[in-house]
């Protein structure tokens, strides 16, 4: 009776548990930085390029050196 009371506590599996956390791991890692340069480029690149964009479609190059050249900025000028 005493021998059926007392259960044995299964091993620890040791082999390959280092390789296997490291992939893991790593697996988590890359799908992680791949939604951060995706979400990234979504809320700043995107935004970015707008802005770009928008600044030279109504930018008059012409007109900017024509007052930096009154206010006496360039010498050869």
């Amino acid at each position: 009776m005493a021998d059926k009371a007392v259960s044995t506590i299964a091993k620890p599996n040791m082999r390959g548990l280092l390789n296997a956390v490291i992939k893991r791991n790593l697996i988590i890692s890359l799908t992680l930085a791949g939604f951060a340069g995706f979400l990234t480029k979504q809320l700043v690149g995107n935004q970015r390029k707008k802005r770009y964009a928008e600044f030279y479609r109504t930018y008059d190059g012409e007109k900017e050196f024509e007052e930096m050249r009154k206010k006496g900025l360039f010498q050869s000028c």
